[in-house]
């Protein structure tokens, strides 16, 4: 694959990913909430970042930035529509427009919700979508700033790529999502299948994440969701879900 991506964990339960171009070397991070990990990613594949990618504002996507970017460089993008509270910005982007990573190439899509000025970043050569905190395995972000309406449209972009793209989401929260969407829907086989997956996965010390978007269009409520009002009341419903 022209593009390798793995997870590396960070803080609690946070995720942040190493991106390499197979072709030129070319290294990349995105969301880097805590500096230690991520400098440790980058010295294993021999110390070289050429990118920061930020899908977000939030302190624990964006807290290694300044202590990895001074040891390693590398170009910092993010949203310009949030770049009053990013790290500086190299390049500012909105939706479509295009990132290089080597001779990979991201497209920016604006997905609204969690934030107001959230993006995501899909490798379509690699088949890796890089959501933050849009769209998690067998859930979605908190409307912190955002809307329903805006949730849904995002959400919407997201499930309109390709079935076999990869989420790579920012948090490990499967396990807890799998419990209050099986609330939601009781009677989804794949989502009972998956649920079951990833207890042994976790019990195994293995990750939940990346998963496809066919498993989450499979299983996912909030994917499933057929409508804003829907949308809105599970998304309620999981505010206060215990």
């Amino acid at each position: 694959m022209p593009l390798s991506v793995t997870a590396v964990p960070c803080l609690s339960d946070n995720y942040l990913w190493l991106l390499q171009d197979q072709s030129t070397g070319a290294v990349g991070i995105c969301d880097p909430g805590e500096a230690g990990p991520a400098i440790a990613a980058v010295e294993k594949l021999g110390g070289r970042l050429d990118l920061i990618l930020l899908t977000h504002h939030h302190g624990d996507h964006i807290a290694g930035v300044a202590d990895l970017q001074a040891r390693f460089g590398g170009r910092i993008v993010g949203a310009a529509a949030d770049a009053h509270r990013l790290p500086k910005l190299d390049q500012a982007v909105r939706e479509g427009d295009t990132v290089a990573l080597g001779e990979s190439r991201a497209r920016v899509i604006e997905t609204p919700g969690h934030t107001v000025g959230h993006i995501a970043f899909h490798f379509p050569d690699g088949a890796a979508l890089l959501c933050g905190d849009t769209l998690f395995s067998l859930g979605c972000g908190r409307l912190l700033e955002g809307t329903a309406a805006q949730m849904f449209a995002s959400l919407a972009k997201l499930a309109a790529l390709p079935a076999e793209t990869l989420v790579c989401c920012g948090h490990e929260y499967t396990l807890s999502n799998a419990r209050f969407a099986l609330t939601v829907e009781p009677d989804n086989a794949a989502l009972r299948a998956r649920a079951e997956q990833a207890k042994a996965q976790v019990a195994a010390g293995q990750f939940t994440v990346p998963t496809t978007l066919a498993e989450e269009q499979a299983a996912n409520p909030f994917l499933r969701a057929g409508d804003v009002a829907r949308l809105a009341a599970i998304r309620s419903a999981k505010d206060s879900f215990r």
